[in-house]
């Protein structure tokens, strides 16, 4: 059965709870909602914001079609047929924030924010955190891969080990919006204009009668692509010397090698003889390509043990993200509509980092004007103006409140983005590269410290005192009515 409409990709409870507000008459009032993410992954010191197209096309593409309200009137929730013709006319009418794509981002600051009626609201959640956990994750892992080796070729090689097809193409997409260069999935590099990168396999040599035969017949058909995988019997004693036989014959056919790719064993000590092989062969141009469940980590360790690896293919570890295969990323309700307003709401929790911070909120990036560099992420409620109008920010962290200072000459960047309002959608979604740029741009914005791999500097991200002081206000409140 084809279900191409993901109309239905969400949590039965959004369902069973669009049907309790249809039921119980409040489905038309309104809520706001902010999915936002609690712990940097991988230790880090950002993270990087992707998903934004994905959830853009989702929601404009969202309706009930007729296979899906079929299914919905087999559930053993009896859903009145009311309701599901409710659902036929379903369409998203409500407004959308965001933060771009690419941009650095930090916990506990919101990063989509949803106005709509809590009909629509609640059927988004599921979706959006599918869609923005899993591409913040990968463009974050590729980022971090990309600061340990600022200046080679990343390509992404990952698509055999994705969980399935779509991880496959949008790992891809996240991993080319955080600086990689390719990818090896064809289908990704259709869709969205990343360039494709690959070799050969190891079944390609295994499929002729010797090395030389495979390299040979390779180059022949492919002659100005051709980069040989030489570890496929003996890396040293026959890939590398068959592979230097090859590019002779190809610069006698007036044709280049490209590269070698290595695949398995020491890659340090095979890159570095391998290159003193080819140096003395004449053959400095070729360049050498690395694969095998690499990371960030092993190609950290390998650039200080001197290996001398031009580019990396990075497969497993990237599109998994294997040591941290998930975001934890959340969709909390902070404001409902009353016949007077929106009032705040908050979610107290016996772990404290699970306290939500109650009302409609803008983020803002405090940039110095002096340095051009970030001093701190803002976060205030809308009807809040000081930071519009350039005034004095106490800025204070939110925990230690006696940590604070005070500043005056900055810049504050809006980071939530405009891209639904009242159903339409105003935002235009950037080309890939614009967004590849501003993600570069991103990062000149800060200090080093807050980037580094290992134990970067804790990146402020601050509340106003306004939007504090109605936080624990509200905990005040509720611990009392408890």
């Amino acid at each position: 059965m084809s279900c191409d409409n993901l109309t239905l990709h969400t949590d039965k409870y959004q369902i069973n709870m669009m049907y309790a507000h249809w039921f119980n008459g409040s489905m038309d009032r309104k809520a706001v909602f902010e999915a936002y993410f609690r712990k940097l992954p991988f230790g880090n010191g950002y993270a990087v914001f992707a998903g934004l197209q994905r959830i853009v096309e989702y929601i404009q593409h969202l309706r009930f079609d007729e296979a899906s309200i079929r299914y919905l009137a087999e559930q053993e929730e009896n859903y009145d047929p009311a309701f599901l013709e409710k659902l036929r006319q379903f369409r998203f009418t409500g407004s959308l924030w965001s933060v771009e794509e690419g941009s650095l981002v930090f916990p506990n600051e919101p990063l989509i924010r949803v106005e709509a009626s809590v009909f629509e609201a609640q059927l988004l959640e599921t979706a959006i955190l599918n869609f923005m956990n899993y591409q913040t994750l990968v463009a974050t892992k590729a980022s971090r891969i990309r600061q340990v080796a600022p200046d080679d070729v990343l390509m992404e090689f990952g698509t055999r080990r994705a969980q399935e097809a779509d991880a496959a193409v949008w790992g891809a997409r996240a991993t080319y919006i955080a600086g990689f260069d390719a990818t090896s999935n064809m289908r990704a590099g259709m869709m969205f204009g990343i360039p494709t990168k690959g070799t050969h396999a190891h079944a390609w040599v295994q499929g002729h009668d010797s090395e030389e035969e495979a390299f040979r017949k390779f180059s022949a058909a492919l002659p100005d692509q051709v980069t040989l995988l030489v570890d496929t019997y003996d890396t040293i004693k026959s890939g590398v010397p068959h592979a230097i036989e090859t590019a002779k014959w190809l610069q006698s056919q007036g044709k280049r090698m490209r590269a070698i790719r290595l695949d398995s064993g020491d890659l340090a000590y095979l890159s570095k003889t391998a290159r003193a092989m080819l140096d003395e062969a004449g053959l400095q141009d070729v360049q050498i390509v690395a694969s095998n469940d690499l990371d960030e980590n092993i190609i950290f360790n390998l650039k200080a043990q001197g290996a001398r690896i031009d580019s990396w293919g990075v497969g497993t570890k990237l599109i998994t993200a294997a040591d941290q295969p998930a975001l934890g990323g959340v969709y909390k309700l902070v404001a409902r509509e009353r016949e007077d307003g929106f009032i705040p709401v908050i979610k107290i929790s016996g772990n404290p980092e699970k306290v939500t911070t109650p009302g409609i909120k803008d983020v803002y990036r405090i940039v110095n004007r002096e340095t051009n560099k970030a001093m701190a992420d803002y976060i205030a409620l809308t009807d809040e103006d000081d930071v519009q109008q350039g005034k004095p920010l106490k800025l204070f962290d939110p925990v230690h409140t006696y940590i604070s200072k005070t500043v005056e000459q900055y810049e504050a960047q809006p980071m939530l983005r405009p891209i639904f309002v009242n159903g339409k959608q105003v935002y235009e979604l950037p080309a890939l590269e614009t967004i590849r740029k501003h993600h570069r741009k991103q990062l000149t914005l800060f200090w080093p410290e807050y980037l580094r791999k290992l134990n970067p500097e804790v990146y402020p991200v601050n509340l106003s005192p306004e939007a504090w002081y109605q936080k624990m206000s509200l905990i005040r409140i509720r611990k009392h009515k408890e």
